[in-house]
C-alpha cells in the first residue's frame, strides 16, 4: 500500500477562466498562500489537486493534463452528455457541483490519477468517477479513463502500472458483458417465475463467487433494495445495509485492485476485480487508504457512515454498495443485479426503486431484513 498523503503536501489550482485551446486555465496557488482543507472547494466547477512533487514534475504541462482529463470526463459524464465544455461545467457550478481532477502520479510521459463529477447535494445521488491514465504524445495528453480503449491500451503500456494490476485490469478492460439479458426494472412480485429464468440466468449473471461487503458468515441489515447508483436513470446496480453483528466494518467483495476515489480520509472506495467487474463502496468513514493497491477478499476499506466526500446525500449509517463492469462497447458502467448471486442471494428488482429483495434457499429477503454473508 502506498504511503498516505497529507493534505498540506498538495498543491491545489484555483480555475481562473475556460480556456480557447481548452477546458480550463488553471493558476498554482502562489507559495505564500495557506493550502486549503481537503474538503474546501477550489472553484465553482472544476477543481485540481495533487502532490507538490507531482506539480513540479509536470510544471507548465499541468494545464494541458488537466484539460485532456476533464473533456473525457464531461465526454463521459451523464449529467454532461450532450454539452459542450465550457456549457457542462457552467451547468455544474449553478448546482453547487464540480468536476475534480486528482493527479497522484507521474513518470516521465505518463501521469495516473482519479477524476469524478461531484454528485448534487440538494437531493439524493451518487458521483460519477473513473480512474485514468494519460499519456503525453507528439506534444499532447491523450487521456484513458476506466472503460474506454485508450485506458485499455495505457494500461498495457504505462509504467505506471505494476505486472500484477495490470493482469487484472487488463482483464477487466477486455471484458465483454450482455446487460440486457433482463430489463433493469423488472418486478420481483413472481418469484417463481424468477426462479424458471435463473438457469439461463446464471449463465450470464455469474459473478465469480462475489460476497456482499462484510465478513462472510455474519450479517447486516438490507436498508435499500436494487436501485440506481445515482438514485435516478439507469441500471439498478446497487445495494444499502447498514447495521448488523458486522461491528459495521465494510470488506472487498473479492480480491482485486483498490483506489480510495476521493483520496486520503474519503469514504469512496472502487475495487477492480478479476474476471469483468468492479464493485463501489460509498459514505464510508475510518477508511483505509488505497492508490492502485492489490488487496485480498473481505480486505478492511472502512465502516459504514454517512461521508459525501464526492456529493450526494445519506441518512444514517450506511454503505452504499455499487456493481459495475463494461458494456459491449467497453464504456465502464454501473450494471444491473437483477438476477445475480451476491453473497449466497439472488437479488430481484422490485416495482419501484429500494423495494427489491434477495432470495436464497427458499427465503426471501426485502428491505428491513438481516441478511447473513454466504460464501456458497
Amino acid at each position: 500500500m502506498l504511503s498516505r498523503p497529507s493534505v498540506a503536501t498538495y498543491v491545489r489550482f484555483a480555475v481562473t477562466a475556460l480556456a480557447v485551446t481548452g477546458l480550463l486555465a488553471a493558476a498554482p496557488a502562489t507559495a505564500n498562500s495557506t493550502p486549503r482543507a481537503a474538503a474546501e472547494p477550489t472553484s465553482a466547477a472544476v477543481g485540481v489537486k495533487m502532490p507538490t512533487a507531482v506539480a513540479d514534475r509536470l510544471g507548465t504541462e499541468r494545464g494541458a493534463l488537466v484539460d485532456a482529463v476533464s473533456a473525457d470526463v464531461l465526454s463521459r459524464s451523464h449529467d454532461a452528455r450532450g454539452l459542450a465544455p465550457d456549457a457542462a461545467v457552467g451547468r455544474l457550478a449553478e448546482e453547487g457541483r464540480k468536476v475534480v481532477v486528482d493527479v497522484r502520479t507521474v513518470s516521465g510521459d505518463w501521469a495516473r490519477g482519479v477524476a469524478y463529477v461531484e454528485a448534487s447535494r440538494a437531493r439524493h445521488g451518487e458521483p460519477e468517477g473513473w480512474l485514468y491514465i494519460a499519456h503525453r504524445e507528439d506534444g499532447r495528453w491523450v487521456a484513458g479513463l476506466e472503460g474506454d480503449g485508450e485506458f485499455a491500451d495505457h494500461v498495457a503500456r504505462s509504467p505506471l502500472v505494476g505486472a500484477a494490476e495490470r493482469r487484472t485490469m487488463t482483464a477487466y478492460a477486455e471484458r465483454r458483458t450482455t446487460p440486457d439479458a433482463h430489463a433493469p426494472h423488472t418486478s420481483h412480485a413472481s418469484h417463481a417465475s424468477h426462479a424458471s429464468q435463473a438457469p439461463q440466468v446464471g449463465v450470464l449473471a455469474n459473478t465469480n463467487g462475489m460476497l456482499l461487503p462484510w465478513m462472510p458468515d455474519y450479517y447486516m441489515t438490507l436498508t435499500g433494495g436494487p436501485h440506481s447508483h445515482d438514485g435516478g436513470s439507469g441500471y439498478w446496480s446497487a445495494l444499502d445495509f447498514a447495521g448488523g453483528n458486522a461491528s459495521g466494518l465494510v470488506r472487498s467483495s473479492r480480491e482485486g485492485t483498490a483506489t480510495s476515489m476521493c483520496g486520503a480520509g474519503g469514504g469512496w472506495t472502487r475495487v477492480i476485480h478479476p474476471g469483468g467487474f468492479s464493485t463501489d463502496y460509498y459514505h464510508m468513514r475510518n477508511t483505509t487508504y488505497y492508490n492502485g493497491t492489490a488487496i485480498g477478499r473481505s480486505a478492511l476499506l472502512g465502516s459504514i457512515g454517512t461521508d459525501t466526500c464526492a456529493g450526494g446525500s445519506a441518512t444514517g449509517a450506511h454503505v452504499h454498495w455499487s456493481l459495475r463492469t463494461y458494456d459491449a462497447n467497453y464504456v465502464g458502467q454501473y450494471t444491473w443485479l437483477n438476477g445475480r448471486t451476491i453473497g449466497g442471494w439472488t437479488w430481484w428488482n422490485g416495482s419501484s426503486q429500494y423495494s427489491g429483495c434477495g432470495t436464497r434457499l427458499g427465503v426471501t429477503a426485502c428491505p428491513g431484513t438481516a441478511i447473513y454473508n454466504r460464501t456458497g
